[in-house]
């Protein structure tokens, strides 16, 4: 008689955080980690604390989990609040007809490319859309920093912990001419550039 073995497919942990080598915690490991740290979104830590930005207000007072920290059981009507109140790209592809044309040209996304979080995931999905826009297009920008991890600024010729100190030096150019492109006619332009 053949011996018939039983497989058991086990979903893997999804990772939270990683380096580029390798995943450093799950998120199952996190959360069982603020869990431990406090009840009711009370850790301070990152997934507690976007619950305490995010979510709604329970009849408790404390703020609604979007997930039960021990099953990973996902809350439907606050993961739909996060959605319709703060998820950015939703709202831009909701509200473009109404906000497209305030947004022209004032949106800069820069993301490495494997950033710790998976935030890369995000902003591949974000750029999708803004690439897609007509009537206004866009017209901004998505970079991504080659093998660059999370915060990312947007400095292709130096690592994060340089290019953080000179953000000024970074940006202050493309503000000038952001606001030399759309001043209103007979603004004053030129006496404050030195």
């Amino acid at each position: 008689m053949p011996i018939i073995s039983k497989v058991i497919l086990r979903k893997p942990p999804a990772p939270a955080s990683a380096t580029t080598s390798h995943v450093a915690c799950t998120l199952e490991e996190m959360n069982h980690h603020e869990l431990a740290l406090g009840t009711k979104s009370r850790s301070g830590a990152q997934w507690d604390i976007w619950e305490a930005v995010f979510s709604p207000a329970g009849p408790d007072g404390y703020p609604k989990r979007i997930w039960n920290k021990l099953t990973g059981e996902i809350d439907p009507e606050v993961a739909q609040y996060w959605r319709e109140h703060y998820d950015l790209t939703h709202i831009m592809q909701r509200d473009w007809p109404k906000i497209g044309k305030d947004l022209e040209g004032k949106i800069h996304l820069y993301c490495g490319d494997m950033d710790n979080y998976y935030l890369n995931n995000a902003v591949y999905l974000t750029e999708a859309f803004l690439e897609s826009t007509r009537d206004p297009y866009y017209n901004g920008e998505v970079a991504y920093g080659d093998r660059a991890e999370h915060c990312w600024n947007g400095d292709p010729n130096l690592p994060n912990y340089l290019s953080r100190l000179r953000y000024n030096q970074l940006y202050v150019e493309k503000i000038l001419q952001r606001i030399t492109k759309t001043a209103p006619p007979g603004a004053d332009v030129k006496s404050w550039r030195y």
